[in-house]
């Protein structure tokens, strides 16, 4: 062949210094009826994990509020030991050489002690003379005649204290309460 010739028919082979062109394979077709199953499969696997992690938490919380109780019922007892010793120092005294006014004192100190120190814990003593007749934390034994309209349903006298712990009523105050009988109100009935 000729130049001329080879110049025409060179269009016709590849030339050496082109990149070879790469092969476009079409996509994979996939199945979305797969797809959500594999999907569905996982968020299982997912919610198995955290129900089992749940109740494991479940577990060692209540493992530790039943470790905790003992040992905050066993510091609520210590904290009372020395007035306990004190009352039993009192109990012991000889009566032929302690006046009863001692003894009375002796036993005061002790009750202020516990009282003390059960407050501490968050005990909080309910009905006070003066204070307003409150049925969620008083009980009403007896009634008494107010003197005066800013006495009705106030508190005359205190039988038993009452407790709360916490917010919750441990036991009412049994007292009892002054009620207003206005004169007029009365003739009328």
């Amino acid at each position: 062949m000729t130049k001329k010739h080879k110049k025409l028919h060179a269009h016709d082979e590849p030339a050496e210094s082109a990149a070879p062109v790469a092969a476009v394979e079409p996509a994979p077709v996939v199945d979305p009826s797969t797809e959500l199953s594999a999907e569905i499969e996982r968020l299982k696997d997912q919610y198995v994990r955290l129900a089992a992690d749940f109740d494991n938490f479940r577990r060692r919380v209540q493992k530790e509020r039943v470790e905790m109780w003992p040992k905050a019922q066993g510091e609520l007892v210590e904290k009372v030991l020395d007035a306990l010793d004190d009352l039993g120092r009192v109990t012991h005294l000889d009566p032929e050489r302690t006046s009863a006014k001692d003894l009375a004192a002796g036993v005061e100190l002790v009750e202020r002690k516990m009282l003390k120190q059960f407050e501490a814990a968050g005990l909080v003593r309910v009905g006070l003379p003066e204070e307003k007749f409150d049925p969620a934390g008083h009980e009403a034994v007896s009634t008494v005649a107010a003197t005066v309209p800013e006495q009705d349903h106030t508190v005359a006298l205190v039988f038993q204290s009452g407790y709360r712990f916490g917010g919750a009523l441990l036991r009412p105050a049994r007292v009892q309460v002054r009620i207003w009988a206005d004169d007029a109100s009365a003739s009328e009935s």
